[in-house]
């Protein structure tokens, strides 16, 4: 007999997802203890449930997959062969309809015309005080790409206009925004993507009190801190519309005890990742508003599921004792918010729920 544990690691499926076919009905373990619930699996269903692991990875139905692992055993394999090549026919028709899609979407890229000005051609001189231009290099840097794929999200977008300086950095699952004042910048609005290393010297340099000099002059930045300086070529790309992707108001905020918050998750109940997948942690909004974790086996429809290694980031960044999290629905992004400033906060996406 396997332990679920043991059959997870010898099977490919993770424990969580062991007992979500056993709840379907389709992986039921040999036996149950009636006094733990524990889950022992016999040897004949190792088998069984590896060849469930390839359906899964595959993307089949569950209601396929039942019928494959109801008819697999038997004398007659024609059913299977038929389900087999019916999934893999709609799998070869969905990636024909993707690709005539992206190849329709290409041609829009290709041939539109773009009437606007560019956000990244001007030269600007302007002021900033040192600790408030860290503070902000500090909110948001853990939310930059690392993925080479997408180059124009690998460092942190300096969007400056009237006397502010938004800062801006996004991996797709998350996002942080921090703004500082500026003086001296009295022309049009200009974007620039500084890459993340150049960033993170820039940030080396921000040790005094006084205000620095920050200078844009087409592709370069500088940044002038009294007898140092720090400068090299900003990104040749545009960064997304971040505005188009921050949260509607109306979310139910609680606030936390970062401290107590961060003890909680880094010992509370966790959903262990599969096949590479990151750690969740699965939050719920009590009636009293307080933020709860909740266990695997929970089945709170409005639980939220969040990858808890990029929370407890957001949370080492917000830089405060106490933060407001801001929920909207379970599929919304999560903002965590600081309470004495508006204008720097994060946004992590939840994660999806199988079934």
């Amino acid at each position: 007999m396997r332990s679920i544990g043991e059959m997870a690691r010898d099977s490919g499926l993770g424990v969580s997802a062991l007992r979500f076919y056993d709840r379907a009905g389709v992986l039921v373990p040999a036996w149950v203890d009636p006094a733990s619930g524990y889950r022992w699996y016999g040897p004949e269903q190792l088998a069984e449930a590896r060849l469930l692991a390839c359906l899964r990875r595959a993307g089949m139905p569950l209601a396929d997959i039942r019928l494959v692992l109801a008819s697999w055993s038997g004398a007659d394999t024609g059913l299977v062969r038929k389900l087999l090549g019916a999934h893999l026919r709609r799998l070869e028709q969905g990636l024909s309809d993707a690709r005539g899609e992206f190849s329709a979407l290409r041609a829009q890229l290709d041939h539109r015309e773009n009437a606007m000005t560019s956000l990244r051609n001007a030269t600007v001189r302007l002021s900033v005080a040192a600790p408030e231009l860290a503070a902000v290099l500090d909110a948001v840097r853990f939310a930059a790409s690392t993925d080479p794929e997408l180059p124009m999200l690998g460092g942190v977008l300096f969007d400056i206009e009237g006397e502010s300086l938004r800062a801006v950095a996004t991996d797709r699952y998350r996002m942080a925004l921090a703004r500082a004042g500026v003086t001296g910048h009295e022309g049009p609005r200009v974007q620039v993507i500084v890459p993340t290393p150049l960033a993170d010297a820039m940030r080396a340099l921000l040790d005094g009190e006084g205000p620095v000099g920050l200078s844009l002059d087409g592709d370069r930045v500088t940044l002038e801190a009294g007898d140092r300086q720090v400068a090299g070529r900003c990104l040749d790309h545009d960064f997304p519309d971040y505005r188009r992707l921050l949260p509607r108001a109306g979310g139910r905020r609680t606030a936390v005890e970062v401290a107590a918050f961060r003890h909680a998750l880094e010992t509370g109940p966790v959903r262990s990742g599969e096949d590479g997948a990151p750690d969740l942690s699965l939050l719920r909004v009590a009636d009293g508003g307080a933020v709860t974790l909740c266990a695997d086996v929970d089945e709170d429809p409005d639980r939220v599921a969040v990858n808890r290694e990029f929370l407890l980031d957001a949370l080492a960044a917000g830089a405060r004792d106490r933060l407001v999290l801001e929920f909207g629905a379970p599929t919304a992004p999560i903002a965590i918010r600081r309470p004495d400033d508006e204008d720097a906060f994060s946004l992590l996406m939840p994660v999806r729920l199988e079934n």
